[in-house]
């Protein structure tokens, strides 16, 4: 019996400990400025955008502005924010930038703020890794990696009913 509960507890420790990596592999700091779980879409070939999401947390006291990104796998990399305007959903970019106030946090998430990766030099396939790197302006550039997740990766964001709206870019 003294075996058995030594050998759970051994199992357990080394489950939890590779767990505990995975979670930290998906975070990227550089001074006050925390980025958690970037992510990205499959494309279908020929599409020429592809998009980007993660989690910008500032712990410090000033304010820190996101003001570009770049990746080697696009032309161009913009910010952009989706509204609902009378009835149509429209993105459009955020030509000075996304604010993240001092002790905030900002997601980027479908349907809401995102990063536009335009002129894809290749298709995203799921499974693969985008090196992608955030500027800012108040802090240090961070370097981070998107992870291409499945289509239905964000299936709790899409409980949303948007079959009566159109969507312009």
């Amino acid at each position: 019996m003294k075996k058995l509960i030594i050998l759970l507890f051994t199992s357990s420790a080394l489950i939890t400990s590779i767990f505990a990596n995975v979670v930290v592999a998906h975070e990227y700091s550089v001074g006050d400025i925390e980025i958690g779980h970037p992510w990205s879409r499959p494309t279908p070939p020929g599409t020429p955008m592809g998009v980007g999401y993660l989690v910008i947390r500032n712990h410090g006291d000033s304010d820190v502005t996101l003001v570009g990104a770049s990746t080697p796998r696009a032309d161009r990399v913009s910010i952009h924010e989706t509204l609902m305007n009378g009835g149509v959903m429209r993105m459009q970019p955020l030509k000075s930038g996304l604010t993240i106030s001092a002790g905030e946090t900002v997601e980027l998430k479908p349907h809401s703020y995102h990063l536009m990766l335009e002129k894809l030099a290749e298709p995203l396939k799921e499974g693969e890794s985008i090196p992608l790197r955030l500027e800012f302006d108040g802090s240090k550039a961070i370097e981070v990696e998107l992870s291409v997740q499945s289509l239905d990766a964000d299936v709790k964001e899409m409980k949303m009913d948007h079959s009566g709206h159109k969507m312009e870019h």
